[in-house]
């Protein structure tokens, strides 16, 4: 039996109706269209499916969208500022930490997350914050480079 749910998702209001069962990953990717968060391996590890849950990273494959009800939700596709790319996305473009590109909205709000509690992180401060996201191509040195840059600007 389906169940109503309100939530914010990039600032805007959503009513929906979803099973019970359906994980807020799902409900994001197949009910919102919003493509940008990624399944990996479908069990928390990897980090590609991350989105901000009331400022805070989380895995959006390991939380059920019920249990999301009035709360706010930031994906990759609300990053952006007034149509202009966030300085943290600016700073993986300039610094050249996207390849693939699969982990890279995970990474970027991640890194977004951490530059809101520490606007100007050491390097240290940035492993551990990304340290549950997994990239494939081990582009980790620019990703952590993007990072700082980001927070210096």
């Amino acid at each position: 039996m389906k169940k109503e749910i309100e939530l914010g998702v990039n600032g805007s209001p959503y009513r929906l109706s979803v099973e019970p069962d359906r994980t807020l990953l799902q409900v994001l990717r197949e009910d919102l269209g919003l493509t940008g968060t990624k399944e990996g391996c479908a069990s928390g590890e990897c980090g590609a499916c991350t989105v901000l849950l009331d400022g805070e990273p989380i895995r959006s494959c390991l939380i059920l969208a019920v249990d999301v009800r009035g709360r706010e939700v930031v994906t990759i596709e609300g990053v952006a500022e007034n149509r202009k790319p966030h300085k943290i996305q600016k700073a993986f473009i300039d610094r050249g930490a996207i390849q693939c590109g699969f982990c890279t909205p995970g990474m970027i709000l991640v890194g977004k997350a951490l530059l809101e509690k520490h606007p100007k992180p050491d390097e240290r401060q940035i492993r551990k914050a990304i340290s549950g996201n997994l990239c494939r191509c081990t582009g980790y040195a620019k990703i952590v480079e993007a990072i700082k840059a980001a927070g210096r600007s």
